[in-house]
C-alpha cells in the first residue's frame, strides 16, 4: 500500500523574528519536492530591516535571557522535547516532503533530536566556575563563565530538524540568544522548531529565523557590534569563508564541515556483520551524512568476499518516495546532487574501476540515483579525494597497517572514521593512528547527545554534544578580590 502524500498540511513557510512571524516578503524562494521536483511552497525572504530587527530582538531578549535561572531554561527545553515528540509524525510529513528522506528516518530523527533538548537541559545546570586557591588568605579568585551574547547560525538541509536544533538547544541552555537560517531547500523543519519553542513557552526574539541569501545574511550579521559568535554546519569551502569573515569582526566560531570518512576493514574482523552493517549506514539518508562511510579500505584477504556481500546488500535497497511503504533510500535532495554522483561514476569508469552496484540515475522525475559501489581505481580517483555527499562507496584493497594508515590520513579532511577488526591491539593502535575528530569501532557510535561531536584540519573545529558543547557560547571571567581583613 503507498502512502497519501497530499492527506497532510504542509508547513506554512515564514520568518519569525521578535515573536512575530513574516509570511510575505518582497521576494520568496521556490521549495520543491525532490521525490516529485514539483513546487510545494514559497519562502520569505529577509530584508536588511528585518535582520536589524532580528539582531536588536535577539539583544532586547538576551538582557533578559541570561539572568533566568539553569533550571528555568531546562524546563522550557524539556518542554520542548515533550513537544516534538508528540507532533513527530507530523513534522516527519513535511521533512520527507521537501527533504526526501523516508517517513520513517524523517520521524526518527525528530524524535532522537529530542533527546539532545533533553540532554542540554539537564547539562546547563553543570556549567560551573571554580574557586582558585590564592596565596594571600586576604585575596579571593573565582572563575566564571558567563553566555557570550547574541549568536547565529547556519545549518544543512540533509539533518533539517537535528542539526537546527542542536545549536539552538546549546545556545539557549547557555543562556545565550540565536538568529537561526535554516536550509532554503528543506525549511519546514526550521519552521517547526520555532513554533514548538514559542509553544513551549520561550521568551520573544530568544529564536529568531530569517530566510535569504547566506552570504548577505551572514555578512550583515556578523558586522553587528551586538552579534558574538557564529556556528556553522556545511561545507569546508563555505566554512572557511564564513572562519575567515568572524575572524575579521573577532567573532567566535564553531565550523563542523565536510568529511570523508575512511573505513578500515582488517581480514580479522565480521567480514560479512561489517559488510551488511556498512550498506545499512552507506545508504542512510541517501549517503548524504557528514559522517557517512565513504572510502573504505579492506585489508587484501578479505577484499573479494567483503566487496561482495557489501555490493550485494546495497543493490537490494529498495528506493522510491519516501512515503512509499518498504523505501530504505529516497530520492537527494536535489538535482545537483544527481549531477554530482554522475560525473564521480564517469571519473572512475574512466580510471578503470569497476561498478559493481547501480551507477545510474534512477527514473526520469525526481532526484532517485541508484546507490552505488565502485571497486578498485587508485588513489587518483576522485570519489577517493572528494567527499560525493551521495549513496556512493569506493572500496580499495590494502596491505599492511602502515600502508593503510598513510592513506586514511592522506586527506586534509578529519571528521569520523570507522574501524572494523576482530583484535583489541589492532582497534586501540589504528584509533590512536587515525587522524580524526571521532573514531567509532567496530559499530556507528557517533552524534549522541552526550558525546562530542566535531572534527579536525578542513572539517572545521568546535564540538557540539557532550560537555564541550558549551565551549563556543561561554566566556571565562577572572574575578579576584582583596579583604583587607581575612575572613
Amino acid at each position: 500500500m503507498t502512502s497519501d502524500n497530499t492527506s497532510f498540511a504542509y508547513e506554512r513557510l515564514g520568518m519569525l523574528i521578535g515573536g512575530r512571524w513574516i509570511y510575505d516578503a518582497e521576494r520568496r524562494g521556490e521549495v520543491l519536492d525532490p521525490a516529485t521536483g514539483q513546487v510545494i511552497g514559497h519562502l520569505p525572504h529577509a530584508t536588511d530591516a528585518d535582520l536589524a530587527e532580528a539582531v536588536a530582538s535577539a539583544q532586547r531578549a538576551f538582557e533578559k535571557w541570561k539572568d533566568r535561572s539553569p533550571l528555568e531554561r531546562g524546563q522550557i527545553l524539556r518542554r520542548f522535547a515533550d513537544l516534538a515528540r508528540k507532533h513527530a509524525d507530523e513534522i516527519g510529513r513535511s521533512m520527507t516532503r521537501d527533504q526526501g528522506k523516508p517517513l520513517a528516518e524523517a520521524i526518527g530523527e525528530i524524535r532522537f533530536a529530542a533527546d539532545h533538548a533533553d540532554w542540554h537541559a539537564e547539562e546547563a545546570r553543570r556549567i560551573y566556575g571554580r574557586v582558585i586557591p590564592s596565596r594571600d588568605p586576604r585575596v579571593q579568585q573565582l572563575v566564571v563563565r558567563e553566555p557570550v551574547g547574541v549568536c547565529i547560525a547556519f545549518t544543512p538541509w540533509n539533518f533539517p530538524f537535528s542539526q537546527a536544533l542542536r545549536k539552538v538547544v546549546a545556545a539557549l541552555a547557555s543562556g545565550c540568544t540565536i538568529i537561526l537560517k535554516g536550509p532554503a531547500e528543506s525549511p519546514s523543519s526550521t519552521v517547526a522548531i520555532a513554533r514548538l519553542m514559542q509553544e513551549s513557552g520561550l521568551p520573544d526574539g530568544c529564536l529568531n529565523i530569517v530566510w535569504g541569501s547566506s552570504t548577505h545574511i551572514s555578512e550583515t550579521l556578523l558586522s553587528s557590534p551586538e552579534v558574538k559568535k557564529i556556528s556553522f554546519t556545511g561545507s569546508v569551502e563555505v566554512g572557511k569563508l564564513l572562519a575567515s569573515l568572524a575572524g575579521r569582526h573577532m567573532k567566535r566560531s564553531t565550523m563542523e564541515l565536510g568529511g570523508h570518512a575512511p573505513v578500515i576493514v582488517y581480514d580479522d574482523a565480521d567480514i560479512d556483520a561489517a559488510a551488511e552493517a556498512l550498506a545499512a549506514q552507506k545508504i542512510r539518508n541517501a549517503g548524504q551524512v557528514c559522517i557517512s562511510p565513504t572510502r573504505f579500505y579492506v585489508q587484501a584477504k578479505a577484499y573479494d568476499r567483503f566487496v561482495a556481500r557489501f555490493a550485494e546488500k546495497v543493490a537490494e535497497t529498495k528506493v522510491g518516495n519516501g512515503f512509499d511503504d518498504g523505501v530504505q533510500m529516497g530520492p537527494l535532495c536535489h538535482a545537483r546532487r544527481v549531477t554530482a554522483m554522475e560525473s564521480f561514476v564517469q571519473d572512475a569508469r574512466e580510471q578503470g574501476a569497476e561498478i559493481v552496484a547501480g551507477g545510474t540515475r534512477i527514473g526520469n522525475a525526481g532526484y532517485f540515483y541508484a546507490p552505488t559501489v565502485v571497486a578498485g581505481g587508485t588513489d587518483a580517483l576522485r570519489l577517493m579525494n572528494e567527499e560525493p555527499f551521495g549513496p556512493i562507496a569506493v572500496a580499495t584493497p590494502f596491505g599492511d597497517f602502515d600502508e593503510v594508515i598513510r592513506r586514511a590520513n592522506s586527506l586534509p579532511f578529519g571528521l569520523a572514521s570507522y574501524v572494523f577488526t576482530g583484535s583489541s591491539s589492532r582497534a586501540q593502535n589504528t584509533a590512536r593512528a587515525l587522524a580524526a575528530g571521532m573514531v567509532s569501532i567496530n559499530h556507528f557510535g557517533l552524534a549522541l547527545p552526550e558525546t562530542p561531536f566535531g572534527g579536525i584540519n578542513d572539517s572545521g573545529y568546535g564540538s557540539e554534544g557532550g560537555e564541550e558543547t558549551f565551549d563556543g557560547y561561554l566566556s571565562t571571567k577572572f574575578v579576584t578580590r582583596f579583604d583587607a581583613v581575612p575572613a
